[in-house]
């Protein structure tokens, strides 16, 4: 009975030192880059930002290649969001309703993971998008780097609408000037272990 015991304990160690080593855990704080682009009656437009929040978790195999995302959550403050133009972020904060919801984040409990570490990664993940006090499932596609040092490179962007978040587009000069519906957010990030 003892030894059944022993061998039990020494399984179930196994498994979970397996389980922690078989897991990838990376972040990125204030290095990266996000652009939200859209356009106006007058010309296009975009919003950038250096600072955010990422913190992502992948499984890997016993060469540690990646095979799927486990955890992805990111979040910035909607005021770190500037243009070349304080009057177009003061209406692009009312749109956003700043006040009341400064951060926007993306959370993800999965992703399908493809490609290899030479060739890059392809990473397709939904996930739970909050803009504006508004949540909403949005599938985002990002293209994975793994560099010398093992930092992750990732880049991609997604299309949203405004009114799916129940946001009003920003219009300018007494309505004159008004901009599109679609945005495009885009991203750029090292994610390091």
């Amino acid at each position: 009975m003892k030894y059944t015991k022993k061998i039990l304990l020494a399984l179930a160690t196994s498994f979970f030192v397996f389980f922690a080593a078989a897991q990838a855990k990376y972040s990125a704080k204030d290095n990266m880059s996000l652009i939200v682009s859209g356009t106006s009656t007058l010309h296009d437009w975009d919003m950038k930002s250096s600072k955010g929040d990422c913190a992502a978790a992948f499984a890997t195999n016993a060469s540690g290649a990646l095979t799927s995302l486990t955890s992805l959550q990111f979040s910035t403050r909607t005021e770190f969001l500037k243009s070349d133009k304080s009057a177009m972020d003061k209406n692009a904060y009312k749109a956003l309703k700043a006040e009341a919801n400064p951060v926007i984040t993306f959370t993800a409990n999965s992703g399908s993971v493809t490609g290899s570490e030479a060739a890059g990664y392809q990473i397709k993940s939904t996930g739970k998008l909050t803009i504006a006090g508004a949540t909403r499932d949005e599938e985002v596609v990002a293209f994975c780097k793994v560099n010398p040092d093992k930092s992750i490179t990732v880049t991609g962007s997604t299309k949203i609408s405004m009114k799916d978040f129940g946001m009003t587009p920003p219009s300018f000069m007494m309505g004159t000037i008004k901009t599109g519906n679609d945005v495009v957010l885009k991203f750029n990030l090292t994610l390091k272990k």
